[in-house]
C-alpha cells in the first residue's frame, strides 16, 4: 500500500483565470478574422459582430471586457453604437477602442469625446494595439 507524504504533489489543478472577452465589431470579415487570430494568440476570448445592431445585441448578451469598434458600419454607424454603449448601465464603463479606416482628422477627436478609450486608424500596428488592449484591461498595471 502506498502512502502519501505532505511533500508529494496531487493531481489537482488550480482553476484557470478566465480569459478576457473582447467583442470585435467590424463588417469586414477579413479584419475580424485577422483580429481574432491575433487576439486568440494573446489568450483573449473573441466574439464578433458585423453591424451596429448586432454590436449592441452582442455587447448586451456577451458582456465583453473590451470592445474593438469600427466606425463605418451598416445598421447603425460606430458613433451610434458608441453612444448607446455609453448610455447602457451595464456597458457604460466597458473600454472601447475605435479601429477604423475613416480619416482621423475628422473622427478621432469626436470618437474620444464620445467615450472611446483609444483610437487607431487601419491598418493598426499590432504591437501598439495589443499594448493598448492590455493597458485598457489592466488600468493599474497589474
Amino acid at each position: 500500500m502506498l502512502s502519501r507524504t505532505a511533500n508529494q504533489t496531487t493531481n489537482r489543478r488550480e482553476p484557470a483565470m478566465p480569459s478576457p472577452k473582447i467583442l470585435v465589431v467590424d463588417d469586414d470579415a477579413d479584419i475580424v478574422r485577422a483580429l481574432r487570430l491575433r487576439l486568440r494568440a494573446s489568450n483573449y476570448e473573441v466574439v464578433s459582430a458585423g453591424d451596429g445592431y448586432a454590436a449592441i445585441t452582442s455587447a448586451q448578451k456577451e458582456r465583453p471586457d473590451l470592445i474593438i469598434l469600427d466606425l463605418g458600419l451598416p445598421a447603425g454607424d460606430g458613433f451610434v453604437v458608441l453612444d448607446r454603449l455609453r448610455k447602457a448601465d451595464l456597458l457604460s464603463s466597458t473600454p472601447v477602442i475605435v479601429l477604423t479606416s475613416q480619416d482621423p482628422r475628422t473622427t478621432e477627436e469626436r470618437a474620444l469625446k464620445a467615450g472611446a478609450t483609444a483610437f487607431f486608424q487601419k491598418p493598426a500596428n499590432n504591437h501598439d494595439l495589443l499594448n493598448t488592449i492590455w493597458g485598457s484591461l489592466n488600468p493599474g498595471g497589474a
